[in-house]
């Protein structure tokens, strides 16, 4: 008679293969548990925010009017304090004239990829109205390129003047600070200005994620662009790190004063000029003019 029973070295082998393939099956399954977790958040608006970044603008349109509430208008200290002041400003779409590109680069002495950027438009009565797409972090955390890739921080939009955004960055950070004047016709400056509002108002019943590369400061405001002028900027690694922004800008001759880059980025850089301006009551004014970045 012969025995039923499974040869030694066949057992073994089953054994191995269940083996083999609950070491491969293991990491699968987490990296499935992982994404279906990355894919089950939602954002919101209801979270404990840092200081500044607590409230949403509203935007309402009037024919040529614009009204926006909570207006950011902080006074910043050294310290990360500051006195809050969120106010309610009506624009005449009708009397913007000028668009300007704040460039903020974090490591003045390294790898300028890391930046910030904010639009400001100006008004024919000298008031400016600036717009920073941000991360909006809540109480505790800190700005991080690899969290901005996996859903840790809500997109805001902050709409403010130009001594809280700007004044900010200049006085109180190491970075280095450039405000370009950008060549557009007064219609492009007027449907990006309103394209850039309508974004910020459908946020607010919309929450939406930050992402480094997709959803940052610079591509979004790109996005307003290409919706008023498709193709006019091309999508580029400039706009993923937009410390090398300007490069792009300037390629396009877009940038004012017909300068090569050198010339236009030692002309428009507003960091020691506005360190002599801090307590001017016309900041906006006092920092554009003849800008020079020597003597750092």
């Amino acid at each position: 008679m012969q025995s039923s029973s499974v040869p030694p070295h066949a057992s073994i082998g089953r054994v191995r293969l269940k083996r083999r393939r609950y070491i491969l099956g293991t990491p699968t399954l987490v990296i499935v548990v992982l994404i279906l977790w990355w894919i089950s958040q939602t954002p919101s608006h209801d979270r404990t925010w840092q200081v500044g970044l607590t409230r949403l603008p509203g935007i309402t349109f009037d024919d040529d009017l614009i009204t926006i509430t909570n207006f950011r208008n902080f006074d910043w200290r050294a310290d990360g304090t500051c006195d809050e002041q969120w106010e309610t400003r009506t624009y005449d779409l009708s009397e913007v004239e000028s668009l300007w590109y704040c460039l903020s680069v974090f490591n003045p002495d390294g790898w300028h990829g890391p930046a910030h950027s904010i639009l400001s438009f100006g008004f024919a009565d000298g008031r400016y109205l600036a717009v920073s797409v941000e991360a909006r972090k809540e109480v505790g955390e800190q700005y991080s390129v690899w969290k901005g890739m996996v859903r840790r921080y809500e997109l805001m939009y902050v709409i403010g003047d130009e001594r809280d955004l700007i004044r900010n960055r200049v006085a109180f950070r190491p970075d280095d600070v450039w405000l370009y004047p950008l060549q557009a016709t007064p219609d492009f400056i007027r449907n990006l200005l309103l394209e850039t509002l309508r974004g910020a108002e459908a946020l607010r019943g919309r929450p939406q994620w930050y992402n480094t590369i997709s959803d940052n400061c610079t591509s979004k405001l790109h996005d307003h662009a290409d919706a008023i002028a498709p193709g006019r900027i091309p999508a580029s690694w400039k706009i993923i790190l937009p410390g090398y922004s300007d490069e792009l800008l300037q390629s396009l001759n877009l940038i004012a004063g017909d300068l090569d880059l050198d010339e236009a980025r030692a002309r428009y850089y507003v960091k020691n000029r506005a360190a002599t301006a801090l307590d001017a009551a016309d900041f906006s004014r006092a920092i554009r003019g003849s800008r020079t970045r020597t003597d750092r």
